[in-house]
């Protein structure tokens, strides 16, 4: 099963840049995509434009309109899909989405930026717990969870290109990426693309600004994580540096059957 979990910023700007023909070439079984920034009636205008053919699509919005957002488009329908943390806060941003298909529950997700003097640390701490605490209950019903998206948090110092500047910086802060290692380390959930890639210098995310992209000026902020108990379904995982359109890339993961 081929998975790709996108932060496309903004679902009508990457629909001006080609993502059909990304989309249709990829022939991925799941895509997730976040950052859509659109609402759900502008989506009700043009259905057929923003519902692939032979795809079945759940969405997260957001209330604020050109806020956040996620879709999931699937190949084959989902047992069941549920939206939100049912924590309201969280819940009106467009920030959690499940889908259970068979034993396999796919978590889109898209986490909050701590911005810049960290005025949303607080909140960004509060949502690692809440989305902790939900996936460590679907782990415990026996499901086999994965969880993709925009993580705005680069894990340790290989996960960008310039840590020490950035210490001091949202996406890279102490407590952030403490809460990522007990995560992974503690409560041994994997993070996939480790898993087959050791080296540095694979990045997900990259400034607009002229030149960064080009020099691979970036952090890895987009993950497919998988509980322990899944992870045996791993088969590959990659970045897809290459695609354009968004100031992140596509992210891939392969599973076994």
């Amino acid at each position: 099963m081929k998975m790709i979990s996108w932060n496309v910023n903004g679902l009508r700007s990457v629909h001006r840049k080609n993502f059909r023909e990304w989309f249709e070439k990829e022939k991925a079984d799941i895509v997730c995509l976040q950052e859509i920034k659109i609402t759900d009636e502008a989506i009700k205008k043009d259905e057929e434009f923003y519902h692939p053919a032979k795809y079945h699509s759940s969405w997260a919005f957001a209330e604020k309109a050109g806020y956040s957002g996620l879709a999931l488009y699937s190949k084959k329908e989902p047992d069941d899909v549920r939206i939100g943390l049912g924590i309201p806060k969280f819940d009106i941003e467009g920030r959690w989405l499940e889908a259970d298909f068979g034993p396999i529950t796919v978590v889109n997700s898209y986490w909050p930026n701590s911005q810049r003097e960290h005025t949303r640390l607080p909140f960004k701490l509060e949502f690692c717990a809440a989305a902790e605490k939900r996936l460590q209950a679907l782990r415990k019903k026996g499901r086999e969870v994965i969880i993709c998206g925009d993580f705005n948090i680069a894990h340790k110092e290989i996960d960008l290109r310039n840590p020490k500047t950035n210490m001091k910086n949202a996406g890279f802060l102490p407590e952030e990426r403490a809460w990522m290692t007990r995560f992974l380390d503690k409560l041994e959930w994997v993070d996939s693309f480790r898993k087959f890639e050791q080296g540095p210098e694979h990045y997900t995310w990259w400034s607009y600004r002229p030149g960064v992209r080009e020099k691979n000026i970036g952090w890895r902020l987009d993950y497919f994580l998988v509980n322990k108990e899944a992870s045996d379904r791993l088969k590959a995982a990659s970045h897809c540096p290459d695609v354009m359109g968004s100031d992140h890339c596509p992210v891939r993961l392969t599973l076994k059957k």
